[in-house]
């Protein structure tokens, strides 16, 4: 067994890194820019910029030793780019017919949307020309950063990489000094930032969070994710445990008196009852419960998590909506348990009742009991989003919900890393109990 354990786990090992990288490609790449979906569209690029800084974003995706920043909106006229946007503000310059940007002989200022970080390397990548031959280009950055030396201007497109060295000061803009004949033309142009090494990219830095076991830091409450989880998955299983044990067992319970009691008035009566249960809808009951138990007759809370009174009646809605679809699920097993030959040969030999339907039918009975009850198990930890929103259980349902509406990325990302480690965990689980189940089958 000790063995089948530790390749079972070993075997986690590249689903673990799987679901790794699909949560990496859902909130890095396919989501959009997180900064944006938290801030808003109105958020500014320095405020963009330091979101991105404090979590990793501002990295290269995967790899590289240079990456883009905020400060500088790239531009490519080949591609349609808007003038507009990033060479708003430029002094020295004008747009010709086929959308490049002139820089006359003399000295521009490009704006930047927000400083350049001290102590921090950074280039321009320019595809420039200067028709009319012989002259240099120069860049500074404004604000203490040196200045590169002048480079010579090519008559033909070509790509020049301007360095701009480190210095102590902040840039707030780019000094552009042209020499020569004619016009400079920019056609392409994009700022970039160095890196430490080409590895510390958004991935490393994700991965060494999960490996670390941290989840970040919430956007909405400037709380560890870690510690949030903590706080509320207390309040989560005190309301889905009485509820999954409660329903598990009183279904079981009926559904052995069911199949044996088969085509009884009793029989009847509960897959009637069954069926209206499975019929109404989940939020009818907790409205319903609401209004009538809590509000009218005043028997229980209706808000909050201040007692254990206050989880009696959502844990009782619970039960109630969700008793249908388990009872007709584990009569249908017991059904076709209880007609099989060694019922009847156990009650041939005198064996009574209750040690019939326990120790024979119900013991057949585990293997598809287990299947549906042990992988339910992980969703005990995320709560139940519809009855802690609408009871007021500060439960990792609500808090999910309260991630979702404001875009608070980490801790959607804590809450779906986690619950996929113990949906791995119920499956090791379910298999361990097949075999103290079943003395058939074996772990090997």
């Amino acid at each position: 067994m000790g063995y089948y354990l530790l390749r079972r786990c070993l075997q986690m090992l590249p689903v673990l890194f799987g679901v790794v990288l699909i949560t990496f490609v859902l909130f890095h790449v396919v989501g959009g820019s997180p900064a944006v979906m938290a801030l808003g569209k109105n958020a500014t690029p320095a405020a963009l910029e330091e979101f991105d800084e404090t979590r990793g974003f501002n990295r290269p995706l995967l790899w590289g030793s240079w990456t883009s920043t905020r400060a500088w909106t790239d531009w490519d006229a080949r591609r349609g780019s808007d003038r507009s946007g990033a060479w708003e503000g430029t002094t020295g310059s004008r747009l010709d017919a086929a959308g490049a940007v002139l820089f006359s002989p003399g000295v521009g200022v490009v704006p930047l949307a927000c400083p350049l970080r001290a102590n921090t390397d950074y280039r321009w990548r320019l595809d420039v020309r200067q028709p009319s031959g012989g002259g240099t280009l120069a860049v500074t950055a404004e604000g203490g950063a040196p200045s590169t030396a002048a480079v010579p201007v090519p008559t033909r497109w070509t790509r020049l990489v301007l360095p701009l060295a480190a210095g102590a000061g902040r840039a707030d803009g780019l000094r552009i000094t042209v020499t020569g004949g004619g016009p400079l033309e920019i056609r392409a142009a994009r700022l970039e930032r160095r890196m430490a090494h080409p590895w510390d990219s958004q991935l490393a830095h994700y991965l060494g969070q999960v490996a670390r076991l941290d989840f970040g830091v919430s956007l909405a409450t400037n709380e560890r994710v870690a510690d949030m989880l903590k706080q509320g998955i207390g309040p989560s299983l005190m309301l889905t445990a009485p509820i999954f044990f409660g329903g598990l067992i009183v279904s079981i319970a009926l559904a052995l008196i069911c199949a044996w009691r088969r085509d009884s008035w009793f029989d009847r009566l509960t897959v009637v009852i069954a069926v209206v249960l499975m019929s109404v809808n989940y939020l009818v009951w907790i409205v319903a419960g609401q209004y009538v138990l809590a509000y009218h007759a005043g028997w229980f809370p209706i808000w909050g998590f201040d007692s254990w009174r206050c989880l009696l009646l959502p844990v009782s809605i619970g039960l109630v909506s969700g008793l249908g679809a388990n009872l007709r699920f584990y009569r249908t097993v017991m059904l076709e348990e209880i007609n099989r030959d060694y019922v009847r040969t156990a009650l041939a030999k005198g064996l009574g009742t209750p040690a019939v339907l326990i120790r024979h039918v119900l013991r057949n009975a585990l293997i598809p009991i287990i299947t549906s009850t042990v992988i339910a198990i992980p969703f005990l930890y995320t709560g139940s989003l519809l009855l802690e929103s609408f009871f007021g259980i500060p439960g990792l349902g609500g808090l999910s919900i309260n991630a979702i509406n404001s875009a608070d990325v980490d801790v959607i990302r804590g809450v779906v890393l986690v619950g996929a480690v113990l949906y791995m965990a119920a499956n090791l689980l379910t298999d361990l109990c097949y075999a103290w189940a079943d003395p058939r089958i074996r772990l090997r």
